[in-house]
């Protein structure tokens, strides 16, 4: 089950373009457009009249056209064509999605349209702050649920053992790191202090570090399924331990956006921007081929788990003590599903 009334990342501006994009959010297929305006607009991807996905079609000044029989729909998914028929059916019409486009995000909500308010959208401004904030960004498709790619941003242990060749380091840093973790109604935020360690790969690669640095992650989970992630690392003994320290040394920030496609698979989108060298485009590519390197491992990592649980969903899985992060995060997302969906709450508990 979804959450429905909440935003979702849609798309990356640069993904909607000139011909219609289509993508399946929520298990329902939506349809992407720029009107003659050049604003976005999401529609149902199914023609009313035969049912022809509309991503067959085409844009056109008044919106978007059927490639099935030629109607025409507005951006608020009303037919304002039929060709050769003077009378349009009343009801010839799709629903239609609101959308934002805020950060080189396409944000839509998928529910109920009268609750979508835009202050709840998350403000990155990092991604328009090219200046100070250089950054790349790409999606993927993951054959795994947005719950699993959830909890593998709150599960920071992992990153020792997945990620030894890249960003993780050895794992006993990432065992004895000093760790804070904030619970709130919305989410949950973690911050890790890793003393006097040995930098990995890719922080060496990008920084150049010679001796042990001193390394602070910071994780804020914000319910339905986006991770904000905040990293630094500076020469051990420089100060990353202290509270509120956010610069100096290697520094960069990701933005992690897992959109549900169906029950078992998701869209993962994300995005680098360095704090560091932003004059050099070489430094903003080097580390976001390093980060994509790190993220294909845990995207290898989740679909395979994702097979297994699909296999035996019956067995169940055991927490340790170090996934209070994770649990708090399901919380977050069960009490805002049964919020939803008291009826469906009631009867699942019976």
């Amino acid at each position: 089950m979804f959450i429905r009334n909440a935003w979702y990342i849609a798309g990356w501006s640069d993904e909607v373009a000139g011909a219609p994009f289509g993508r399946r959010i929520l298990d329902e297929p939506i349809v992407m457009f720029r009107d003659a305006s050049g604003k976005v607009a999401a529609l149902e991807d199914r023609c009313c009249h035969r049912g022809a996905p509309l991503t067959f079609g085409w844009t056109c000044p008044e919106g978007i056209q059927c490639g099935y029989h030629g109607l025409v729909y507005d951006r608020s998914g009303r037919c304002v064509l039929v060709p050769g028929d003077h009378n349009i059916p009343p009801d010839a019409r799709v629903r239609s999605y609101p959308v934002v486009e805020q950060n080189q995000f396409i944000w839509i909500w998928m529910g109920d349209a009268a609750l979508a308010d835009e202050s709840r959208i998350i403000d990155f401004p990092f991604h328009d702050d090219r200046a100070n904030w250089p950054h790349q960004h790409t999606v993927y498709h993951i054959k795994g649920s947005y719950l699993m790619m959830v909890d593998n941003l709150m599960d920071l242990s992992h990153l020792g053992y997945v990620h030894d060749r890249t960003v993780g380091g050895t794992p006993l840093t990432h065992v004895e790191a000093r760790q804070r973790v904030e619970r709130n109604p919305d989410g949950v935020r973690i911050t890790r202090w890793m003393l006097n360690s040995v930098p990995p790969p890719t922080y060496v690669k990008a920084a150049g570090f010679k001796g042990r640095v001193d390394r602070c992650q910071e994780f804020v989970f914000i319910a339905p399924s986006n991770v904000l992630q905040w990293t630094a690392a500076v020469d051990a003994g420089a100060g990353a331990y202290e509270p509120g320290h956010h610069g100096g040394g290697f520094c960069f920030r990701i933005f992690h956006g897992m959109t549900p496609e169906t029950d078992n698979t998701c869209f993962y989108f994300w995005s680098v921007a360095n704090n560091y060298s932003q004059h050099d485009p070489a430094a903003t590519t080097m580390l976001f081929d390093e980060i994509a390197r790190t993220f294909v491992e845990d995207q290898a990592i989740v679909e395979a788990q994702q097979a297994r649980l699909d296999e035996h969903p019956e067995r169940p899985l055991v927490n340790v003590h170090g996934d209070g992060a994770v649990i708090h995060a399901r919380r977050v997302i069960e009490r805002m599903i049964a919020e939803e969906n008291p009826s469906a709450s009631a009867a699942a508990g019976r």
